[in-house]
């Protein structure tokens, strides 16, 4: 075989007449008697391969014979193909190439999943034969697409002074938030690495050590339950900076993202984004990580009813909860979605949906008999109503009215059509309090990790926190959003070691534990560390989103089920006795 090769996507009208070597599998053969059509396919896309009285006997016995899927080279000469045939909808559709000679390479079995499929495929097929599945259009361009998009990240880093720098993969365990994945070492009997959730401890080591802007296309494991945008194992763009503030890193990632965007899709992003604070962002839209590509926002009614005469109402009100709601303008909702809503809410932990109907001029149905006109007036004022509408309530504490707004407004826009999906809407949320409190277990969670800096202004806060107090504390932390997905967060982290130790003992992460787990960071903020903070992209949710995917697992080139496995492989797999006594372990229960 030559070496020097074109590709089948990449030819044009300006290589007619041009001889071209080719080499890729076939995707479809027609023999029309005095004609055979074969069309060629590689990583760039599709020719069609033409076989007619000149071309010669063994190339027409060679195309005769290559069935779907198999592999053949070919040359001959791009020529333009007739009006008539010509097909504006491929890339190539203007010209064709007319064989001189074609050899099969190899042959190919009935592939069990179709490569040029119309219809959609069945997942488990589509990862049991990844090796095919990854022949198809759709999945050739999102790994394409996804080259495309690391590229981008790294020339425009690479430009301003960052540095690509590995971090372990083989680490100690430590508490981030999730399971750790376990490896066993061999040599050092009885001890375990753990595999890294991020390499946060590792980045912050080296803005001490003076590489001021690090970066690094990373891996990284998460024992977790997955659903369409997780996977135990997932790729970061991970980034951190000495001697800047939350503002710049954040002017830096924009422009990163502008770049990424660009690269996938071809058009410009607004700069500089939007940006909410997380009370607001509770406030309206029930979640840290809102969809603003559509209304139906969430407003807080509890002044309005707080001499309403619905018992749930006041009820909720009376124990120091709220009542919130959003209204949905228009008179086509069925009973049949409305009580889907209420399922919806009551799974979220709400014990209904109080609703009623408005008609343009006075409430009807559901709780309308409980509505005064009073509180009509300061409804429709708070809701903007001009017009028919359903008004939906929900009426406990501020996390599960979160939780059901949030999910009932992004439930019905999606219903009504009313998401944009050719819209990118950027947004970033920042102010989030540094520490969540379980009252169920009696301590203190960090929002981000236990790394995040407090506000300048909080810092004091720290010595006198109560649960009643310690969402008053703030951090200096910032999540960017994109289309209700967070796809990147970050913060500025703690670099006084009598900070971090505070910040440990209110976490009720003792002397000893910090000792254990964080001894070389501890011992590293003695030395001078500067002021610093990063952030880590999803890659694999940025990539989901631009390309209009469902789930991660269509930008991954092998991903692994909602179960953890590899059909295509067959991981996780039992290893022999041998194994195991090398590793001093042994399986007591399966």
């Amino acid at each position: 075989m030559k070496n020097e090769r074109s590709y089948c996507g990449e030819l044009n009208q300006g290589h007619i007449g041009k001889r071209v070597d080719l080499a890729g599998w076939v995707e479809s053969n027609r023999d029309l008697g005095g004609l055979l059509f074969m069309r060629l396919r590689d990583v760039t896309g599709t020719i069609q391969v033409v076989v007619d009285d000149s071309s010669p006997r063994d190339a027409r016995e060679a195309a005769e014979g290559a069935k779907s899927e198999f592999v053949v080279s070919v040359s001959g000469t791009v020529r333009a193909r007739e009006e008539k045939n010509i097909n504006p909808e491929q890339a190539t559709g203007s010209i064709e190439v007319c064989a001189e000679s074609i050899t099969i390479l190899n042959e190919s079995l009935t592939p069990p999943i179709p490569i040029d499929a119309k219809e959609p495929i069945g997942e488990e097929a589509r990862l049991r034969y990844r090796f095919l599945d990854l022949r198809r259009a759709e999945m050739r361009e999102a790994i394409v697409q996804r080259h495309n998009a690391m590229q981008a990240a790294r020339n425009y880093l690479s430009a301003r002074r960052f540095l690509e720098i590995e971090t372990p993969f083989l680490n100690k365990s430590t508490p981030e938030g999730a399971r750790d994945y376990l490896v066993p070492s061999r040599v050092n009997r009885g001890q375990f690495y753990a595999l890294p959730q991020s390499p946060q401890l590792f980045k912050q080591i080296l803005m001490i050590s003076g590489f001021d802007r690090y970066f690094q296309i990373v891996k990284c494991f998460r024992d977790e339950d997955l659903r369409n945008d997780r996977q135990p194992e997932f790729t970061q763009i991970d980034m951190e900076l000495s001697f800047m503030d939350g503002h710049g890193i954040m002017g830096i990632v924009e422009e990163l993202l502008a770049e990424i965007v660009r690269a996938i899709t071809g058009t410009a992003v607004t700069t500089p984004f939007p940006r909410m604070t997380y009370k607001e962002s509770m406030a309206r839209f029930g979640t840290d990580a809102p969809d603003t590509r559509f209304g139906l926002e969430i407003a807080d009614c509890g002044d309005i009813f707080g001499e309403s005469g619905f018992s749930v109402f006041k009820s909720a009100l009376a124990s120091g909860g709220v009542v919130r709601g959003i209204a949905v303008p228009g008179t086509d909702l069925s009973r049949k979605m409305t009580d889907r809503y209420a399922e919806e809410a009551k799974r979220l932990g709400a014990g209904g949906l109080p609703m009623f109907r408005y008609n343009g001029e006075a409430p009807e149905s559901g709780i309308a008999k409980f509505i005064s006109p009073a509180e009509m007036t300061a409804l429709r004022e708070r809701f903007s109503l001009d017009g028919p509408a359903y008004c939906f309530f929900a009426a406990d504490t501020p996390a599960t009215t979160s939780s059901v707004l949030g999910s009932l407004r992004t439930m019905i826009a999606r219903e009504r059509n009313l998401v944009d999906d050719k819209k990118l809407a950027f947004l970033w949320i920042t102010d989030f309090p540094l520490f969540e409190h379980s009252a169920e277990e009696g301590r203190y969670y960090s929002t981000h990790h236990p790394f995040t800096a407090p506000k300048a202004e909080c810092a004091a806060m720290l010595d006198s926190l109560s649960p009643e107090t310690a969402d008053s504390v703030t951090a200096q932390a910032y999540d960017v959003v994109l289309n209700g997905v967070e796809i990147g967060g970050g913060s500025i982290r703690i670099n006084d070691p009598g900070l971090q130790n505070r910040v440990f003992k209110l976490l009720g992460i003792t002397p000893e534990e910090a000792e254990t787990k964080f001894s070389f960071l501890i011992d590293a903020l003695k030395y001078g560390a500067p002021p610093h903070g990063g952030i880590a992209l999803g890659l694999d949710r940025i990539l989901m989103i631009l390309l209009g995917k469902q789930s991660i697992r269509d930008v991954i080139a092998f991903p692994k089920t909602a179960r953890g496995q590899c059909l295509m492989s067959g991981a996780p797999s039992p290893v022999s006795a041998e194994q195991l006594r090398e590793l001093n372990l042994k399986i007591i229960g399966t």
